[in-house]
């Protein structure tokens, strides 16, 4: 039963970190092009909004995962880590961003959530990646008679 929990845990917070990144790229792809300003100025609204839309998204994992740890029914987080908030969040950036520094360590069911989030993240920055890419195809080749 708890395996089946955790599985409908997991995807529920995969698909909420999906939608809130395709609504965030969805509306900086309509936003950006209706702003007033230079284009390598847009270039840093997408920036500064794909970034949002990411600590949003690792803040979504980073409250999941405090009130996992919270219950003890799933598993347990432990190294460096103080049961807070901020230990939590500060999990999830490592795990989002697949970096791992190692310092916090997961046992039992909570594991799955740790891996999901890793490749929900890499998906994600990738997705970011191609969505930074195609607004400086679009700004900077529309703007390079200017330059």
């Amino acid at each position: 039963m708890d395996l089946m929990l955790i599985t409908l845990i997991n995807t529920v917070l995969m698909v909420a970190t999906v939608v809130i990144h395709y609504e965030a790229i969805r509306s900086m792809t309509i936003f950006i092009p209706r702003l007033a300003i230079d284009h390598r100025a847009r270039i840093l609204v997408g920036v500064f909004g794909a970034l949002a839309a990411h600590v949003v998204e690792v803040w979504i994992f980073g409250v999941a995962c405090f009130g996992l740890d919270r219950l003890g029914r799933f598993g347990h987080l432990e190294g460096n880590y103080h049961h807070s908030l901020l230990d939590s969040v500060y999990f999830s950036f490592t795990n989002y961003t697949t970096l791992g520094y190692g310092d916090i360590e997961p046992h039992g069911l909570i594991r799955f959530l740790t891996g999901i989030e890793a490749l929900t993240g890499l998906v994600m920055i990738t997705w970011t990646a191609s969505f930074l890419y195609f607004e400086m195809e679009r700004n900077w080749q529309s703007r390079s008679d200017v330059n």
